[in-house]
Order: structure tokens, then sequence, then C-alpha cells
């Protein structure tokens, strides 16, 4: 389980909950791999989670920093 922190609140997601996103073998560029998890999270129907991801994948200072927050919220194949 994994806790998304996010408008205040905390809530717990669970491994089965989250989409699965192919980033391996894929443009590694952090836009386009920013781009694709927000994809991934609006078409299973969870925008509200790709809002909140953007937002938090913007604020961060590293590509590793990106990297990792991706797996926060999708699996990452």
């Amino acid at each position: 389980m994994n806790i998304i922190e996010g408008k205040g609140e905390k809530r717990m997601i669970e491994e089965k909950d989250k989409p699965r996103c192919q980033l391996s073998g894929e443009d590694g560029n952090v836009f386009a791999i920013i781009g694709r998890v927000s994809k991934v999270l609006e078409r299973n129907g969870q925008k509200d989670e790709a809002s909140e991801f953007r937002a938090k994948a913007m604020q961060q200072k590293s590509y590793g920093a990106v990297l990792q927050l991706c797996h926060e919220y999708v699996d990452v194949q």
C-alpha cells in the first residue's frame, strides 16, 4: 500500500488499484514520462490523481524523484 497526500488529506492506494504503465523502452524525457503516466491515470478514471501527479511531478528537483513519484501512482512496467 502507498499513502498519497493531497488536497489536505491522506489516502491509501492499494497496489491492485494502480494501473500499469509502460515506461521501459519508451522515450525517457521527463516530460514524456509525466505525460504518459498522466494519460494512463486518466484512462483509468483517476483524473484527480492524474492532476495531483502532474502538480507534484513538476515540483520535483530531480529526474530520479519524478521516477519515484511515478511508482507511487502507477505500476511501472
